[in-house]
């Protein structure tokens, strides 16, 4: 089996992945993730899983690399990792009431082949009315400014939801396991 590697500095998704039970290494892959003019949330998910991965190629010959994205859409509108208190209000105020998606694109590269498979899983999460002092409260507590949509759904985030909907809840935390391991299986590893 050749040797994993994450293209990520996640904590998150380095917590996923453990999940797993295999071996792998981690590297922070140095792409320019903005947005192209008029590129579909979908489509900009894929692309940048698969330059993540596609970015530690050269370094890392002879490995799978597994590159992963995430953006939330509220309606027409990209929700990205907020930074900020004051934009982690604003997107947590925009979502109240109403369903947000979370694509999250994912890419297994192999270098020693150059074969890359590349899919993108789709989670929905249908948010409560949530009124300021709540969502201040909320920030106060998590402080999810590196996390699109401004909430942690692995942790206190959970309590904004009212219904989730989607074929892999580890999508929604950034790196879709089930979909993987289909990948995995694929090029030939074995996972317990």
């Amino acid at each position: 089996m050749l040797p994993l590697l994450l293209a990520s500095s996640s904590p998150y998704r380095r917590e996923l992945l453990s999940r797993l039970r295999l071996p792998f290494a981690c590297a922070s892959p140095d792409i320019d993730e903005r947005r192209l003019d008029d590129e579909p949330a979908l489509e900009l998910v894929k692309r940048l899983a698969r330059e993540k991965a596609q970015a530690l190629a050269g370094r890392y010959p002879g490995h799978l690399i597994i590159g992963s994205d995430q953006v939330a859409v509220l309606g027409e509108q990209i929700l990205g990792k907020p930074h900020t208190f004051d934009k982690a209000c604003e997107q947590l105020l925009a979502a109240s009431g109403n369903h947000v998606t979370f694509l999250t694109g994912l890419a297994l590269l192999n270098s020693e082949s150059g074969q890359c498979q590349v899919d993108c899983v789709p989670f929905t999460v249908h948010m409560r009315e949530l009124d300021l002092p709540r969502i201040e409260r909320y920030l106060h507590a998590e402080q999810p400014y590196d996390c699109a949509g401004s909430f942690k759904c692995e942790g206190l985030g959970v309590s904004l939801f009212q219904t989730t909907h989607g074929s892999d809840a580890t999508s929604l935390i950034g790196l879709p396991l089930i979909r993987l391991v289909d990948m995995l299986l694929s090029e030939g590893v074995s996972i317990p």
